[in-house]
This record gives C-alpha cells, sequence and structure tokens, in this order.
C-alpha cells in the first residue's frame, strides 16, 4: 500500500490516491468472486482538522469516518453534507451523542450496547445505519463480541430487533494470510448470522490501509483509509 507525505493533502491529491486505491481494491474484490461495485471507502479523518475533511468532501469522498464523538462533532458541524461514521470504540455514556451526530456506526461491540443504541434511536427518532464489531482474532486488546456471543439467541433476537445491517472487525498486525483468514472468518459468521436471524446483513466494514487488499480480497464493502488517502498523522 502506498505511503504518501506528512503534509496536509490537497482536495486533488486526495481524489488521485483515491481513485487509484479503489481501483486496486475493487479488481482484487472482482478477483477473488465479490461484487467489486459493493467495495466502498470510509475516508478516516480522524486527528486532521475540519480543512483536511473538507478537502476530502471536495475530492468527491462523501463517507468520513471519526473515532471520538467530541473530536468529531464539530467536523459534523461544519460539513453537514458528508456521511459520517463513527469506527472507534463506542462508550455506553456517549452513545446518545453519537446516534445524535453519525449516520453509520461500525463499534457497536456488545448485546448490552446494542439494545441501548436501539432505545436511543427510538427516543432520538433517527435511523443511523448499525454493524457489530466482532473479535474475531480473540486479541485481548480489541474490542467486539466473540464469535460464540454473536451467535447466541439473545443476539440473533437484537439483530432482528435492532435492525442491525452488518459486522466490522479489526484484524491483527500478521502477515496477509493470517488477515485474509480473519476477514474470511467475519464474512463466514455474517452468513451464519444472517440464517440464524433472517435479517440481510450486507455490509462487512474491514480492512484499513495496511491490511486494505486482503480485505477486498474477501468481501469487504467498506475499507476504513487514512494514511493512504492523507498520509500518516502527525
Amino acid at each position: 500500500m502506498e505511503i504518501v507525505g506528512d503534509e496536509p493533502p490537497t482536495a486533488e491529491r486526495i481524489r488521485e490516491r483515491h481513485a487509484r486505491l479503489q481501483a486496486r481494491l475493487r479488481t482484487m474484490a472482482d478477483e477473488n468472486g465479490h461484487d467489486p461495485a459493493r467495495l466502498r471507502i470510509v475516508a478516516v479523518t480522524k486527528t486532521w482538522p475540519i480543512s483536511v475533511a473538507r478537502a476530502a468532501l471536495d475530492a468527491g469522498l462523501t463517507r468520513l469516518g471519526e473515532s471520538r464523538v467530541q473530536e468529531a462533532e464539530p467536523k459534523i458541524a461544519a460539513l453537514p453534507d458528508a456521511e459520517w461514521h463513527f469506527i472507534g470504540r463506542l462508550q455506553s455514556n456517549k452513545a446518545r451523542r453519537a446516534v445524535r451526530a453519525f449516520q453509520v456506526l461500525h463499534s457497536i461491540d456488545s448485546v448490552e450496547l446494542l439494545r441501548r443504541v436501539r432505545e436511543l434511536v427510538a427516543e432520538e427518532e433517527r435511523r443511523p445505519v448499525l454493524l457489530l464489531q466482532v473479535n474475531v482474532s480473540g486479541e485481548l486488546v480489541k474490542a467486539g463480541m466473540t464469535p460464540e456471543t454473536l451467535l447466541e439467541p439473545a443476539t440473533v433476537t437484537e439483530v432482528r430487533s435492532a435492525g442491525v445491517v452488518g459486522l466490522m472487525t479489526i484484524a491483527p498486525i500478521a502477515a496477509g494470510d493470517v488477515q485474509r483468514a480473519t476477514f474470511r472468518r467475519l464474512r463466514e459468521l455474517r452468513d451464519r448470522l444472517e440464517q440464524a436471524s433472517g435479517a440481510a446483513l450486507p455490509e462487512l466494514s474491514m480492512g484499513m490501509t495496511a491490511d486494505a487488499e486482503a480485505a477486498a480480497a474477501e468481501g469487504a464493502t467498506l475499507v476504513r483509509i487514512g494514511t493512504a488517502l492523507f498520509g500518516p498523522r502527525v
């Protein structure tokens, strides 16, 4: 994956990088039997100022990702035309603010949090897209439901009630075959959850700059990219 410079990028540079990256990832998806048109990039603007998020939007990247509610809120207020994705650890005490601010929540990591979000969605009269985070690799440092919890009857019931549309995971820092195995396992878990719940779960949020190609090869529909678009964060 291309590593870019540390200067704040212009809209033109972001557009060029996005076009190259999207073409490469969609080719990888197609070569592995997945619909390339389903793969979309979420441009991760966390830690970057509003000016860079605006440059991304000017470049045509409408899906912007943030990992902290407090940091994201002024960006969302400044750029309401973007589709804002929450990709970080969602704390229960920040859930209401996240439901109000974001159109997509990638990282619901427990049944309890899913229930809380479902209540808040009704109270706030909002309709964010909901994904469940799964700790496929079993790493203690990573958040997410275990695969076993994901398929328990209580989770299956909540998936139907809350209108969940997919799953998210973060792969370990490892060789490409390990990353692909992690993403393949998430896809297989999605298929099993669809069967158990009867719900359509079309979205697979997986892959970042370092492992985006492995994710594309295993059917990712949302790939969370920061460095390859904007450069390393200082």
